[in-house]
């Protein structure tokens, strides 16, 4: 149901050129995101979530009316915007797509307090849509959600272990085809532990949120993906120091990537935690780095 009141007459007339043009940006984003809403709507297969969708892009229809009622003028959506916010959550899932959209609609709350002073019925409309969307997303359910822990498990133990392991190998072969085989059957057997570990614990929870088996797999498969990232650059190069020069940077990478999605779905801070979990994988390495300098030289291996 549409609860946006219509704008007065008054409002319609003594609007003012500088704020038209602010109203023309808010029906535009407004007519966007009901195109983008709707076509996740149509999407997902999830009734819940479908349902969900269609609330909100009713809302923004709504509210897309309500500007055109001001400036007098029928837009077209953003085409570019709902072509890669639909694809983001077909890649990325629904709940990091639409609280990212969310956050996008936090920084522009300046330009709709310029508004206020001169249309009241403005600031109702967006203090609204905040709560009545914050309320909403907080609903959408996503089952790979519920796995995040094992996904972190995998891939955190998979990145301070590796790293640590071929920072070591590095100075103590010096051969990136023999420091990537090593680190490939280490990351391998490693993954299948972990695996194996993260399902004996779920098992041992008991918690119905979580599937032992899938944990486990959530486990095995970040933790793989991680080790595959972390080596390649040691099969494609032959320069070991710029290897594992590379590949610091590639779990810096990672560790950013990561920990942006999880401060998004999670409404977590993201420097403390990115800083932290650097910190780790860093300091691994650089310590496993002067203990296989370390050993090298009191065994006096020379490859």
């Amino acid at each position: 149901m549409n609860r946006t009141p219509g704008p007065s007459q008054t409002s319609r007339t003594r609007v003012h050129e500088e704020t038209r043009k602010k109203l023309l940006v808010f029906q535009r984003n407004e007519l966007t995101e009901y195109y983008i809403y709707s076509l996740l709507a149509a999407k997902v297969k999830d009734e819940g979530n479908r349902k969900i969708l269609k609330e909100i892009a009713g809302d923004e229809l709504a509210h897309h009316d309500f500007y055109r009622g001001l400036t007098q003028k029928n837009l077209n959506p953003q085409r570019w915007k709902v072509f890669l916010f639909y694809w983001t959550a077909r890649i990325f899932g629904l709940t990091f797509t639409l609280k990212l959209m969310e956050k996008g609609e936090e920084r522009a709350q300046n330009a709709y307090r310029e508004v206020y002073a001169e249309l009241p019925e403005v600031r109702k409309i967006a203090e609204e849509e905040e709560e009545h969307e914050h309320e909403l997303l907080n609903l959408i359910a996503e089952e790979h959600l519920n796995y995040v822990g094992s996904v972190v498990l995998g891939l955190n133990d998979a990145l301070v272990e590796l790293t640590g392991t071929l920072a070591g190998l590095t100075f103590a072969l010096q051969n990136t085809r023999l420091i990537a085989l090593a680190g490939l059957i280490t990351g391998v057997a490693a993954s299948f532990s972990m695996g194996a570990s993260e399902y004996l614990s779920t098992k041992t929870e008991g918690s119905s949120a979580q599937e032992p088996l899938k944990s486990a797999l959530y486990t095995w498969t970040a933790y793989l993906i991680t080790v595959a990232a972390l080596i390649l650059p040691f099969l494609l190069l032959t320069n070991y120091l710029l290897s594992l020069g590379i590949t610091l940077l590639v779990g810096i990478l990672i560790i950013l990537l990561f920990n942006f999605y999880i401060s998004v779905v999670k409404d977590l801070p993201f420097r403390r935690r990115f800083l932290e979990m650097a910190a780790i994988s860093l300091g691994v390495a650089v310590l496993s780095f002067s203990i296989g300098y370390i050993i090298r030289l009191l065994l006096g291996v020379d490859l």
